[in-house]
């Protein structure tokens, strides 16, 4: 069951270095925390190397790039690589503009990532090479839905193993994959996606989720989107009038805070393919 994931990272508290946007980092800070991981925050890149050899894992995200914080992600990666850590890379925005889909590019192949993830645009921009999106939002053509769910699991399952990789697709719909198996997830609400920082919160997890579970990694993180949505869930439930999703951000951040391995077995809905 999937709850034991989560237990093991309460027990184990992985220690993630974040090179994530500085939209978010307080929000993704405060997930880690919540999740019973601890973050550590640095993209300069004469701190990352070091930085990143006291750590169990590292969180590459490209929300707002800068020159001298993708020189950061290199050498923070190429050291997470020398030393076996967990790596995920959250390509955010790619296919909306030619540096970030270049940046994500070039950082995939010159690291590997143990996980990829990205709403169903970001994936497939990384996919062809090229693409558009619409901001950080998927293009409405490439929601994932019943319809064109068997498609879209080939694809993930496609796109983990050309990549050697675990890729995890967000969305209505959550994917959750590697060459061999994919794991369909339904939980969540829509309106988790009127707050600002939500896919950042849950590549930060995933890579908690990993580095407490390195030999079931495409468990853990398919039990990480679990604990994501299932907090939007139990958040949005606990809503009251007058609420907004600045309120609501915190309900989901205190609803990780608070489950347990018992509660996520109760709530995640999902389906292995």
């Amino acid at each position: 069951m999937l709850g034991e994931y989560l237990e093991n990272v309460h027990q184990n508290s992985p220690l993630i270095h974040c090179i994530t946007n500085y939209v978010t980092v307080n929000d993704v800070a405060n997930m880690l925390l919540a999740s019973g991981a601890s973050p550590i925050m640095s993209s300069e890149p004469r701190d990352v190397e070091e930085i990143t050899s006291i750590c169990s894992g590292l969180y590459i995200n490209i929300g707002t790039l800068t020159k001298r914080g993708v020189r950061g992600m290199n050498i923070a990666g190429g050291a997470a690589e020398r030393l076996g850590h967990p790596m995920v890379l959250d390509p955010v925005g790619a296919g909306a503009s030619t540096y970030r889909t270049k940046t994500a590019l070039d950082l995939m192949e010159s690291l590997h990532f143990h996980v990829i993830k990205g709403n169903i645009s970001e994936i497939k921009t990384l996919a062809d090479g090229s693409g558009s999106t619409r901001g950080v939002d998927a293009s409405a053509a490439d929601v994932v839905t019943e319809d064109n769910l068997d498609v879209m699991v080939q694809f993930a399952k496609d796109f983990a193993k050309a990549r050697e990789c675990i890729v995890v697709i967000t969305g209505k719909i959550d994917l959750a994959a590697d060459a061999e198996r994919c794991f369909v997830i339904r939980n969540g609400k829509k309106e988790m996606g009127k707050i600002t920082g939500t896919g950042c919160q849950l590549g930060a997890l995933i890579n908690a989720y990993i580095c407490a579970n390195p030999r079931e990694m495409l468990g853990a993180a398919a039990a990480a989107v679990c604990a994501m949505g299932a907090a939007g869930e139990i958040g949005w439930s606990r809503m009251e009038d007058g609420d907004g999703n600045a309120t609501y951000r915190n309900r989901i951040i205190d609803a990780v805070y608070n489950m347990t391995g018992a509660m996520l077995n109760k709530c995640a809905r999902y389906e292995i393919r």
